[in-house]
């Protein structure tokens, strides 16, 4: 399997996308972060000291999904025509799912700005509540789905 991101001398590369068709392309990606029960409980009662944690989460993950060519050095600029979150509790963990749907009309996939926007919600979410929990685990980041482009759709 040959790497998109390394030219014929095997260096880095952004890779060239003009000759492709624009297509609409989606991608969902979400995440978890598992916290104490004080900070879940501080959460779901809105009494954290930084503000409302889920509200500024979902922000920063519009924001993330948003700057994730600023980020990842490979990606291409995008111009997104919608970013969509969901946020899910989980008492019995206790902590939180979030989801982000990203979507375009273009010639290069979205997964990358979905999984860049759950990662940076659940980091928001992670920096509003350290201090009440300093213990918190983000985990399972991942591309639930996919629609558009050459390689087809996907889902998990």
């Amino acid at each position: 399997m040959n790497l998109t991101h390394l030219d014929e001398n095997n260096k880095p590369k952004m890779v060239d996308v003009s000759d492709k068709d624009e297509t609409t392309r989606v991608a969902v990606a979400s995440g978890m972060i598992e916290v104490s029960q004080d900070a879940y409980d501080a959460v779901v009662s809105n009494s954290a000291k930084k503000g409302p944690v889920l509200q500024t989460a979902v922000i920063a993950a519009i924001q993330g999904a948003k700057q994730t060519s600023s980020l990842i050095p490979m990606c291409h600029p995008l111009m997104l025509t919608s970013v969509k979150t969901e946020l899910e509790e989980l008492p019995e963990l206790p902590g939180f799912k979030l989801f982000v749907r990203a979507k375009l009309k273009g010639r290069t996939g979205v997964e990358m700005e979905a999984l860049t926007g759950v990662s940076v919600g659940l980091l928001t979410i992670y920096d509003m509540l350290k201090a009440i929990d300093k213990g918190m685990v983000i985990r399972n980041v991942q591309l639930e789905e996919k629609e558009g482009g050459a390689s087809g759709d996907f889902r998990r």
